[in-house]
């Protein structure tokens, strides 16, 4: 959310003193040579009316108490608390709070209320960098980016990190703090999801990625389950096939980047649909490097599974299934399983597999194959 503060300074109407215009994205058309250059913005991070933007604490736990509710707050709060402006917290939805009294049903009201189209392609076709850290979000985790706090909505499709600007100013993520480096005091910003409630928003629109291939994506999750590589082989590719240009930013995508947009893509789907029954990261150290995906179970009898991507180089692999076998290798080398047996995982309940990508042909082996 932004305010802008409009004064007519000069005098240009007796009967205007001032105006607020309410909206996301700051008004395009301003600037030094415009008639519209008089704006004081206030973003989520100034102190200006931090109060101002939604029921306090203390009025959302006043009302529970007045409905009967009293024993519902601490479910509440995680739903739909967790707004900051400024430094006051404690700030909740005012919208889902005020639909809540009223049918006093636990779901995602405010973000109901919306399609989120623009955001859910922004990410969908952003970088591998940007899926990374939208999983480190899923899992729970603050990352710290630098942005443009003030950007304009023209810019959104122009400059990746401007997403995470529109992100913060439409109350998806929240600012937990704010640091400033070097000569020019440069912000950084350190970013968590706001609540559960915008948690099932990211996940339905992760999962909305693979839903014309629903039949076929869920149908690879079983057999990923089960450790069917045939099976996992002829659903990948369809689903690959089926949805790999809608992770594409344009004409230009490299051979290389492109896969990368998918299969992170791919990894935010794994985390949302299997999150009751497996802990899924990227891109942590274990052993002596970096995994592409580890998967702990969180159910006693399921296997720990870690998955390393190649894209194909065809001055080093004849093909897809030498693809393959550099990822298998790497997995043992590196010996990306030291994670899971310090968690009290058995060798002989991790799996491995290798995903070789080409263009949109996918092909999966493990060392049991």
């Amino acid at each position: 959310m932004k305010v802008l503060i409009v004064s007519d300074t000069h005098g240009h109407d007796e009967n205007l003193e001032r105006a607020v215009m309410t909206g996301i994205t700051r008004v395009s058309k301003e600037s030094v040579f415009s008639d519209l250059n008089n704006l004081a913005v206030i973003t989520t991070t100034s102190e200006q009316y931090a109060d101002c933007f939604g029921f306090t604490e203390e009025e959302v736990f006043s009302a529970l108490d007045a409905f009967g509710m009293s024993e519902k707050k601490q479910i509440v709060k995680q739903w739909y608390d967790g707004f900051i402006f400024g430094q006051r917290r404690g700030i909740y939805n005012p919208w889902s709070i005020t639909n809540y009294l009223k049918e006093k049903k636990l779901k995602p009201y405010w973000a109901a209320t919306s399609s989120n189209a623009l955001i859910s392609k922004l990410i969908q076709t952003a970088s591998a960098d940007m899926k990374k850290q939208m999983e480190r979000l899923l899992n729970g985790e603050l990352i710290t980016v630098s942005f443009d706090e003030q950007v304009v909505f023209s810019q959104l499709e122009q400059d990746e990190s401007a997403i995470w600007s529109l992100l913060v100013a439409s109350g998806y993520l929240k600012v937990e703090d704010v640091e400033y480096r070097g000569m020019t005091l440069e912000p950084w910003y350190h970013l968590n999801i706001t609540n559960l409630e915008t948690v099932s928003m990211f996940s339905n629109m992760f999962k909305g990625w693979f839903a014309p291939v629903a039949s076929n994506y869920n149908e690879f999750i079983r057999a990923l389950l089960e450790g069917n590589v045939k099976a996992m082989n002829l659903y990948m590719n369809d689903v690959a096939l089926a949805t790999f240009s809608s992770f594409d930013v344009g004409k230009y995508v490299s051979e290389r980047t492109q896969p990368e947009r998918f299969y992170h893509g791919f990894v935010l789907g794994l985390i949302v649909d299997l999150a009751d029954k497996y802990r899924i990261t990227s891109n942590k150290e274990s052993g002596l490097g970096r995994y592409d995906v580890m998967m702990e179970p969180l159910v006693e009898n399921l296997d720990g599974i870690i998955i390393e991507f190649k894209v194909r180089n065809p001055a080093k692999e004849k093909d897809l299934e030498a693809s393959v076998q550099n990822a298998l290798c790497q997995i043992r080398e590196k010996k990306y399983d030291t994670e899971l047996e310090t968690r009290g995982i058995s060798l002989e309940r991790i799996r491995h597999y290798g995903f070789a990508f080409e263009g949109k042909k996918v092909l999966i082996g493990s060392d049991a194959s």
